[in-house]
């Protein structure tokens, strides 16, 4: 372990609250603190309301022991009016900022010879960037989306404020429209653009996140140069965007979960133990991806007309106008073809919540039916497993443009299905990819395996990933100097 810092250091995370986001936020923090050993960091944890599976995820971060690594749990300030979601988490964040004002005041009375020498926060909390400037200190930004992505944003920011467009248009009107993004390849369907920037009750508070992410010291993506290298060219070149480090892949490892789970997560690695190498198909769709009845049995029959084996994490969907979590089905036969457990009982395993990162690892995986969430996204790419892209929310659906189109690392199924359309994609298209994906002697999977190579290259010292990270590090000890 280096100690580029000169003295003790401290520096405060506020990251979305959000499972993704936090889990990336945790990892990032790790990496820091095994970088310096005069360098602690602390999380602020924010509440949101109404929401269990995250509050018990949240207490679980609060018992962790993690030597120069503490967990804060913010009190509860959530908005009282009811909003869309966008400007609801937004508000959240906001509502927040009194009690990270009393954090960092009770901080600086007690530090000793602690320096504290900045804010690192999610891009979805840049109303701290406020707080942080009451007290003389930078903030950074940690983004848990690719750099593209970034790119993305503020170029739909820009049209925004400089050249006066409405962006809603591209949900309705101009559906068809082909945008330019200096960070992407090729030309950007407005079909696959992120829900978020584009719908009426939140674009604008979706483009403010961008304008304040501009304004801010630096900025830290989970990615990695040789995975991006166009979408990071395409950034340095930029004069309004402060400086880029790309210091992934920062894994999705999640602390291994205890009773029941680890005993269901067991059973699912016995069975792949049981499989030939490269011989099953993996889908699974996030923590809240899901699918109505009518597309589970077309999934269905596109997997037994396929002929491969399959590890499928098959969720129930909450009940209609209700927001929550997919659950595990009681009895998945209910919502699949009849007959089907038995016929595909030899070659096929139906199961809950998924051990992610273990089953990718596992040799007889040799392909992924992904949601193309960014964590798992790099998950696939650290363990050598091509994608097939189904994304269902958020900013997945221009993850599986840039996967497919920019960098021939997935097929695929549907790239601009948002989850609760209409939209049924039928069994033979799905069968049809499947083969695709699963194909030994395919260049997608040539091309995979080598970015497994240089993900891991990334981390290592000497390695774009190592020296980014220790670049972001001498601009933290220039605060403190």
């Amino acid at each position: 372990m280096t100690t580029i810092m000169g003295q003790k250091t401290q520096l405060v995370f506020i990251p979305t609250p959000a499972r993704g986001h936090l889990i990336a936020s945790v990892d990032m923090a790790k990496m820091l603190i095994n970088r310096d050993a005069n360098l602690s960091i602390t999380i602020l944890l924010i509440k949101r309301p109404n929401y269990p599976a995250l509050d018990s995820f949240l207490n679980s971060l609060a018992t962790l022991h993690i030597p120069h690594l503490n967990f804060v749990q913010l009190p509860s300030a959530e908005p009282t009016a009811p909003l869309s979601f966008n400007i609801f988490m937004s508000k959240l964040v906001d509502n927040h900022k009194d009690p990270v004002r009393d954090f960092v005041n009770g901080f600086l009375k007690s530090q000793g010879e602690t320096k504290l020498a900045g804010f690192v926060i999610d891009m979805f909390c840049t109303g701290m960037i406020a707080v942080a400037d009451e007290f003389g200190l930078p903030t950074y930004v940690f983004s848990t989306s690719g750099t593209a992505m970034l790119g993305l944003i503020f170029h739909l920011q820009n049209l925004r404020d400089e050249f006066n467009q409405d962006i809603t248009r591209f949900k309705d009107s101009d559906q068809e429209a082909d945008l330019s993004v200096s960070t992407y390849i090729n030309k950007v369907p407005a079909k696959v653009l992120p829900s978020p920037a584009i719908d009426k009750d939140g674009s604008n508070h979706f483009l403010n996140h961008a304008k304040g992410i501009k304004g801010t010291r630096g900025i830290l993506v989970n990615s990695f140069l040789e995975l991006e290298s166009h979408a990071v060219k395409s950034l340095f070149e930029d004069d309004n965007v402060p400086p880029i480090y790309p210091v992934g892949p920062i894994l999705n490892v999640q602390e291994e979960s205890g009773g029941d789970e680890n005993e269901k997560n067991r059973e699912i690695l016995k069975w792949l133990d049981d499989q030939p190498d490269s011989s099953v198909v993996f889908l699974c769709f996030g923590t809240i991806g899901c699918f109505e009845a009518e597309q589970v049995k077309e999934i269905a029959h596109a997997l037994e007309g396929s002929g491969y084996r399959f590890l499928w994490s098959l969720r129930q969907p909450p009940p209609k106008g209700v927001t929550g979590i997919p659950e595990e089905y009681e009895n998945p036969q209910q919502v699949l073809p009849e007959g089907f457990l038995k016929r595909t009982a030899g070659v096929g395993k139906i199961i809950g919540w998924a051990p992610q990162l273990a089953v990718l690892s596992h040799s007889a995986v040799g392909g992924f039916v992904s949601h193309c969430g960014w964590n798992s996204t790099l998950e696939s790419v650290w363990c050598g497993v091509p994608m097939a892209a189904w994304p269902q929310y958020a900013e997945q659906q221009m993850n599986a443009f840039q996967l497919v189109e920019d960098l021939e690392l997935a097929v695929e199924i549907q790239m601009d299905y948002r989850m609760g359309s209409s939209s049924l994609v039928k069994a033979q298209e799905i069968e049809t990819k499947v083969k695709q994906l699963m194909d030994p002697n395919s260049e997608m999977r040539f091309k995979v395996k080598a970015m497994k190579e240089k993900s891991r290259m990334a981390l290592m010292e000497g390695g774009s990933s190592y020296n980014f990270l220790d670049g972001f590090l001498q601009d933290i000890k220039k605060n403190i100097s």
